[in-house]
């Protein structure tokens, strides 16, 4: 498959998927790690990357089922 020709998950957010899988929602996830529902959908959509503490890192990993390194480095969809 050539990159014009993605599937809908390789178009998804890797957080999208993660967060998906675990069961949360957009609002659960946020209040978790300590941000605004707003501010999972922007990153969810590549609007902008996360800027998060370090206690909100680990966070993100645990409510996500990763650890640091299973994380991907880039959050937002892939078509971006």
């Amino acid at each position: 498959m050539n990159e014009d020709q993605q599937t809908p998950e390789e178009l998804e957010s890797p957080l999208k998927r993660l967060r998906l899988q675990m069961g949360l929602t957009q609002a659960e996830l946020a209040r978790r790690i300590g941000v605004s529902d707003r501010a999972v959908r922007a990153w969810e959509k590549g609007e902008y990357q996360p800027m998060l503490t370090i206690p909100q890192v680990r966070a993100l990993c645990k409510e996500l089922g990763v650890n640091f390194d299973e994380l991907p480095d880039d959050l937002s969809p892939q078509s971006r």
